[in-house]
């Protein structure tokens, strides 16, 4: 879709709105269909969630970031947006290409979006059979690559190449802008506050920073995964949801702070108790070991994959904390299904203060997903605890 500004009456503020949309209807008539449009009426002010601060601008630099949608079923729709500024003369308004996807492919749609930009420049009339040839290939399984053609006058036909990632959980993913944005104190609160499922608000200048830092906070979570509200990328319309009581990961734009600042939110309960101390050395100790300080931390320019090295370090972390619960899982289940054994498998560790932070952690949706997800399969990895924690923790 192609969501613009339309200027409100009275005043200076603006409306986002859907302008074009491929295609331009569903082609069956369905519930499912019924649910996507009435998430399309939506999209729009998640392309804009600033749109009352927009002003007629000559000069706008592009920005690719990323939304979710929530169904009430816990689905969730990605949107893929590129903000960019209309070709013309003199001031105009910017306009938001928005890709929506149930398949978190990041790079894959924003390569999209790129091409789509710059044949827009060229001529508008050019992106129409551009996505056409898009929606006509099929889309990549994980791991291939497909191509796309189309022409372009004076260039003749074009070849686009569009891959699938293996793995796209680090998709979208930056590391490095997280690392600069937050010290590493900030870095550690925000981590144990995902970890025992709060509430945590980003607030960010740029949407495309404040996307990039989202995602990646739960990136760190790997191979749990956060199963509460997540929206990245926050409407100004819609800051009143930063009062639920339930857990949440939720972006702003810094215009929205003193807002939220003076809502009803219940006030932040600091982190106290003996289980903190250990869990936050062992953080440090795998920071430390892929070449982060203690006391801040120290991006290298050398590194040739700085989000692989990130995620791998937040891996050791939990393979140290729970990478050993494969030894408490046992047969006892009804029908001789596979259970943890929670009161010994919480017992387990040296450590008091992390025995006492596993008490808060197993009773988390994320480690209830997770260890479900391993009673269900079939049979385990036998052996000592040095030779199993890496395998059984994937």
């Amino acid at each position: 879709v192609v969501v613009s500004l339309r200027k409100a009456s009275p005043g200076n503020t603006y409306i986002p709105e859907i302008t074009q949309q491929f295609p331009t209807k569903f082609e069956k008539s369905s519930r499912l269909t019924r649910e996507a449009e009435d998430r399309l009426r939506a999209i729009p002010k998640f392309c804009f969630p600033d749109c009352h601060d927009w002003r007629p601008s000559s000069d706008h630099t592009s920005e690719t970031f990323s939304f979710v949608l929530t169904g009430e079923d816990g689905s969730r729709l990605f949107g893929y947006c590129r903000k960019i500024l209309p070709s013309g003369k003199g001031k105009r308004l910017p306009e938001v290409h928005c890709i929506i996807s149930r398949l978190g492919c990041f790079n894959l749609f924003s390569k999209i979006l790129e091409e789509v930009e710059r044949r827009r420049e060229i001529s508008p009339a050019l992106v129409h059979p551009f996505m056409h040839s898009v929606m006509e290939a099929p889309f990549p399984a994980p791991g291939r690559t497909i191509t796309v053609k189309s022409f372009l006058p004076g260039s003749g036909n074009e070849v686009l190449t569009l891959c699938r990632p293996v793995d796209s959980r680090l998709e979208h993913v930056d590391f490095e802008s997280l690392l600069q944005c937050l010290s590493v104190t900030r870095l550690l609160q925000v981590f144990a506050s995902l970890l025992l499922e709060r509430r945590v608000i980003f607030i960010a200048d740029k949407l495309s920073v404040l996307s990039r830092c989202a995602h990646s906070a739960l990136a760190l979570l790997y191979p749990f995964t956060w199963q509460h509200t997540f929206v990245p990328v926050l409407p100004a319309s819609m800051l009143d949801i930063c009062c639920s009581p339930t857990p949440f990961v939720m972006g702003a734009l810094s215009p929205s702070l003193p807002e939220v600042l003076d809502m009803p939110i219940e006030e932040v309960s600091h982190f106290q108790g003996a289980y903190l101390s250990p869990l936050i050395f062992l953080i440090k100790d795998v920071l430390y070991h892929i070449n982060l300080s203690h006391c801040g931390f120290i991006i290298l320019t050398d590194q040739p994959d700085l989000s692989t090295l990130v995620s791998e370090a937040f891996v050791w972390f939990f393979v140290e904390l729970v990478g050993h619960y494969s030894l408490y899982m046992s047969d006892t289940g009804p029908g001789g299904t596979r259970e943890l054994q929670r009161d010994a498998f919480g017992k387990s560790h040296p450590s008091r203060g992390v025995r006492q932070f596993l008490q808060l952690f197993m009773d988390t949706q994320m480690f209830a997903g997770f260890i479900h997800d391993r009673e269900l399969r079939k049979g385990g990895v036998k052996g000592k605890r040095r030779n199993i924690r890496i395998r059984e923790i994937k």
